[in-house]
């Protein structure tokens, strides 16, 4: 009944910045947080960032803390993160995932690559 669909990635030099956006099709009416994380190949998934609706609660982990930043439009239809300063280490496919009451809803990831 919800899809997520991230989009905004690509190919990126080191230094540079990228937007993601993150699109919930169908209602948010019973949203309760957004989160993106991401997973290189290899790698365990790992959590970036979520914004929470109570309170509008943010929170990130320390690698893209100071660099990252994540918001909302006012109707919670498209979450946003915004990746400044971008590493190589920050290349892999990011995904968004909503948490509802009872579960969560993936995104297909949408893949990042910071290379000169």
């Amino acid at each position: 009944q919800v899809q997520v669909v991230e989009s905004g990635g690509g190919l990126v030099q080191p230094g540079g910045s990228l937007r993601l956006s993150c699109a919930t099709s169908g209602s948010t009416f019973s949203l309760l947080a957004v989160s993106w994380f991401r997973q290189a190949p290899g790698k365990e998934r790992d959590w970036v960032a979520t914004i929470a609706t109570a309170g509008d609660i943010i929170a990130y982990a320390d690698s893209v803390k100071g660099r990252f930043t994540i918001s909302r439009d006012n109707a919670w239809n498209t979450v946003y993160l915004q990746m400044n300063t971008l590493a190589p280490q920050d290349t892999a496919v990011y995904y968004c995932r909503e948490r509802v009451p009872g579960n969560y809803i993936w995104g297909q990831g949408t893949p990042v690559t910071v290379s000169s």
